[in-house]
């Protein structure tokens, strides 16, 4: 309970410090408007990273109960959506944008090269805080050498899949819940992430985000740079691109009806005009 209590008060460290660091940044670069869009890509991404980092570390070496991860994965995903106003922190989102022309391609590259950034950072940065021995399973982990094992219990075929499934629930799902009410939409999308953890944990850690895995998983012992490559950045970009080709392609013109689908996304990271 000790190391739980440890934790949270570290998550909730972060995303306090996360918001001070964006309000600044929107303050100090205020009349600087693209600059301040990378600074609050690169903090945001910072704060998913950071974040998930010690969600993973409680799940693999504190072992807590399945419930209380997923209940803490549904929470942090809740404070996630909420905050991250204005970032994307996803380059799988980004690619999406470029295809709906609500940004650049030079615009999304820049993006991607924040989160990229901001994930080598978090992965860089973490084992820092964890040396600090703010509890007993930060102090365990240090002893370990801060090692971690691959997540991937399947084929590479599999693993693959399971991450493009999850990447096309999830975008299938905000491309859908555009009508709900805020308050309302949040939840269900944490819900849905949430669900996709529990169905596909077990088998690749259900990471579905090419910049967070770069940061969570690619360190870990047991497979290649190229092997976690192709599970957790094609196959995420796969399930991106499958969810828009079926919504705004292949059902339209199933159904008679012409012209891309509208562009619906997460309320924090809509995008009005290029960059």
């Amino acid at each position: 309970m000790a190391e739980l209590g440890a934790s949270l008060g570290l998550l909730l460290l972060v995303v306090l410090l996360s918001e001070l660091a964006r309000r600044t940044a929107r303050r100090l670069l205020a009349e600087k408007r693209g600059y301040a869009v990378y600074a609050l890509e690169t903090i945001s991404t910072l704060q998913l990273c950071f974040c998930t980092h010690e969600l993973k570390l409680l799940g693999e070496v504190a072992r807590v109960e399945p419930q209380i991860g997923l209940t803490l994965t549904y929470l942090i995903t809740v404070v996630h959506v909420l905050t991250f106003r204005g970032a994307i922190c996803n380059p799988s989102g980004a690619l999406e944008q470029v295809y709906r022309r609500t940004l650049s391609r030079t615009g999304a590259a820049a993006r991607i090269g924040c989160q990229f950034l901001a994930a080598v950072l978090a992965r860089l940065l973490v084992p820092h805080i964890w040396a600090l021995g703010l509890s007993d399973l930060h102090l365990r982990h240090k002893l370990l050498g801060f090692q971690c094992i691959s997540p991937i219990h399947a084929t590479l075929a599999q693993a693959a899949a399971v991450e493009l499934c999850c990447a096309f629930a999830v975008q299938s799902a905000v491309s859908h819940l555009h009508r709900v009410g805020e308050k309302y939409r949040v939840h269900l999308i944490a819900a849905v992430i949430t669900t996709l953890v529990y169905a596909g944990g077990s088998v690749t850690g259900a990471v579905f985000n090419p910049a967070l895995a770069f940061s969570t998983q690619f360190a870990c012992s047991g497979n290649t740079f190229m092997e976690y490559s192709f599970v957790y950045w094609l196959g995420p970009v796969l399930g991106m691109s499958s969810s828009v080709l079926l919504f705004d392609k292949v059902i339209p013109l199933l159904s008679g009806k012409s012209g891309a689908g509208k562009y619906m996304d997460l309320p924090h990271i809509q995008n009005k005009k290029l960059e």
